[in-house]
């Protein structure tokens, strides 16, 4: 030994006694969640099982209902949520009382080969090894339980209503597929994925034990298979060893020290085992697990001290920059030779979609699925896995990007931005030779809207001059053939023509005009329509205040969509006149004061819906019409409605039942309320609301 044994002298000598690791099975439960002074010794425990194999174990302990801590409302609350009013014996609170608490147990290591259990007794030190350590923490599936009674009492609610999400055809083309052999490749990841382990966990039956405390006399007598009973047998030469021998199993090789990998679902990442691989790996897992994350979190996720500039340098190898956040590259998501598990479409071509749909992210915050769907050409299924990748579904505006853009990401690394701005713009050459289109064939909506082309007014002018004199000739023919039209009705009619009266409404500087002639291709600039357009004046700006086309416009509108925000209004508008030839429009340069009077003498009215003071909406969002009056029965059925909605923001179903019940009497039916809710309202969370005023 060492020359400083003499400094540290022996005090005493124990003897060890190390017990066979098969003869029992040991599993110390830990409580992190309680200190040690407060444990559940004194507490009534109504039930354990276990699952040997999984090393799980349950407990259930009661609560003290009549404590001054515990909530009585609160725990016939939750006992209300969880099992209902009905009474069962499946109930999980018999008492209608949150009268009873679960703790479930996980592991707290997954290699216990160093871990033992030790008594010192008369002079003597036992060990016991360990099969596993367990930690014991509350349970909560009592409010998974909870959410779903919530959603089947909804969807009882709700019977007979249509789906909201995003709006399908009503054809749908059913595709028939027959089921290919499964490959070894594609068996190993479904015995590896999430779910078939759950269902593996799930196979396993529980095994119901008897609970014994402390003191217990059973408790006393297990007790006593802590010690060592071949005390003095010659068969205890476990731990004759020399000494390096006995240092070499208390110190093992490094080499020796591989722990194995605990069960578990492949796309769950341990923190732990993450930290011991090298920079780039953690890196690429991390990304492949979230998919799109700012360089801000991922700088979180990983160990403290790490350098950001190999941080930057990895994460460029398998991420691409999206709006200043980093999104995983495609083929780290579909490395090759695999395929689609929904659709068996193979990674180049799932790379390919998923790509173009980065790459129209990169300048745009919405997409449309249906947009996306016909240019890549994938299985819907694809389709909507590829875009819940990196995007959420917003209310009647598509999919919008997951994250806002992180311009202080590309503030302080302009060089980054810049390298990865050339790396889309080679991607983008590639995307439209294979989908065959023009970067021009997608105009960013935001930059029409937040980047306007400022053009003087004498530019203006000069500009409708020219075209008033290109287009002299096909406007004089024009106005021929309508005063020619207008002189046969007079005179067919017998009566007198009365004189035109036309409507001027000079443009104020607080007035906003809604933009109704598109972009400066389809014959205005800056929103404002030139001389072609045959309902306006080049020379003053005025135009028609009222013309016959809008109002038919509006009219067919809300007989197909009975309500309707302004803003929605405002964008059907738009949609329509850009569906009309080049040119061709008669509506003029419609306002929103003007759009909003058509409306009003197009048997519609204004509904004053209460917004609450913290709605988000904006001033046209909260402006909503809708149509009082079509010449059917149905509508004294959707003015009650309407009513409803000028005093309430929103409203249960049983509320517009009762109030339809006592104005039009007991002729109402259940499929009158369903027609009425699906014309006029949307649900959510179990309330309801006038269509275009749900909050997002």
């Amino acid at each position: 030994m060492a020359s400083g044994d003499d400094d540290d002298p022996i005090i005493q000598e124990v003897d060890l006694h190390n017990l066979c690791s098969h003869c029992f099975e040991h599993f110390p439960l830990q409580y992190p969640v309680r200190p040690a002074s407060m444990s559940y010794e004194n507490v009534t425990h109504l039930a354990a099982r276990i699952k040997p194999k999984q090393q799980k174990v349950e407990l259930e302990v009661a609560m003290d209902t009549m404590s001054p801590n515990y909530c009585g409302s609160k725990g016939e609350q939750i006992a209300l949520n969880v099992d209902g009013t009905s009474s069962e014996d499946s109930n999980v609170y018999s008492t209608k009382m949150m009268d009873k608490q679960t703790f479930s147990s996980i592991q707290a290591t997954t290699n216990t080969s160093r871990y033992a259990a030790a008594v010192f007794h008369k002079g003597e030190l036992h060990l016991t090894p360990l099969q596993g350590i367990l930690q014991m923490r509350p349970s909560f599936t009592y409010l998974d339980k909870a959410d779903t009674k919530h959603r089947e009492r909804e969807a009882a609610n709700e019977a007979g209503d249509s789906s909201q999400d995003e709006a399908e055809e009503d054809v749908k083309q059913i595709t028939v597929r027959f089921s290919r052999p499964e490959s070894e490749q594609a068996r190993q990841r479904r015995i590896q994925s999430y779910e078939f382990l759950q269902k593996k966990q799930a196979e396993e039956p529980w095994v119901h034990l008897h609970y014994h405390g402390v003191k217990d006399g059973r408790s006393e007598h297990e007790r006593q298979y802590l010690y060592c009973q071949a005390m003095d047998t010659a068969e205890n030469t476990e731990l004759v060893k020399t000494p390096r021998e006995y240092l070499s199993m208390l110190m093992p090789p490094l080499a020796e020290e591989k722990v194995a990998k605990p069960m578990g679902p492949s796309n769950v990442l341990s923190m732990a085992q993450l930290r011991t691989l090298p920079l780039g790996e953690q890196v690429k897992m991390l990304m492949k697990n979230v998919k799109v994350m700012p360089f801000a979190n991922l700088m979180g996720l990983l160990a403290s001290g790490t350098d950001s500039t190999a941080v930057l340098r990895c994460i460029q190898q398998v991420a691409l920059l999206v709006q200043g956040n980093w999104v995983v590259k495609s083929d780290v998501l579909y490395p090759k030779n695999t395929c689609s598990s929904h659709s068996g479409v193979p990674a180049e071509v799932l790379c390919r979609g998923r790509d173009f749909v980065m790459w129209r992210f990169t300048s745009e915050r919405t997409l449309m699925r249906k947009e996306v769907a016909a240019i890549i050409k994938l299985p819907p299924e694809d389709v909507k896995d590829l875009l819940e990748q990196m995007s959420v579904p917003r209310l009647n505006r598509g999919w919008e990007f997951l994250l806002p853009t992180d311009h202080d990401f590309v503030r302080k690394h302009p060089d980054v931005a810049q390298r990865q701005h050339m790396l889309w713009l080679g991607i983008q050459s590639k995307l439209e030779k294979v989908f065959n289109f023009s970067k021009d064939d997608f105009v960013p909506k935001k930059d029409a809207q937040m980047e306007p082309v400022h053009i003087s007014g004498d530019q203006r002018l000069k500009t409708a001059k020219e075209n008033a004199r290109e287009n002299q000739s096909a406007m004089q023919r024009e106005l021929d053939a309508r005063r020619l039209k207008a002189s046969r009705n007079t005179a067919s009619s017998g009566e007198s023509a009365a004189p035109l009266q036309v409507k001027q409404e000079p443009m104020s500087d607080s007035e906003e005009p809604m933009d109704t002639s598109g972009p400066l291709t389809n014959g205005s600039l800056n929103g404002y329509p030139n001389s072609t357009s045959p309902a306006s004046d080049p020379h003053n700006g005025h135009t028609h205040a009222f013309t016959p086309e809008l109002q038919d416009f509006v009219r067919s509108t809300f007989r197909k969509h009975y309500v309707l925000c302004l803003s929605e209004v405002k964008r059907l508008f738009n949609l329509h006149l850009a569906s009309l030839p080049t040119g061709h429009s008669v509506y003029g340069h419609v306002t929103d004061r003007m759009l909003q009077e058509t409306i009003l003498q197009s048997q519609c009215r204004q509904i004053l819906v209460p917004f609450p003071p913290q709605s988000n909406a904006a001033a046209d969002e909260q402006k909503v019409f809708g149509l009082w009056e079509s010449g059917e029965t149905f509508d004294k059925h959707r003015q009650v409605l309407f009513e409803i909605f000028m005093k309430n923001y929103r409203v249960r179903r049983n509320v517009i039942q009762t109030r339809l019940t006592q104005e039009l009497g007991d002729a109402v039916t259940k499929t009158d309320v369903d027609r009425l809710l699906k014309e006029c309202c949307m649900s959510l969370g179990g309330m309801w609301y006038l269509k275009g005023t749900v909050p997002s």
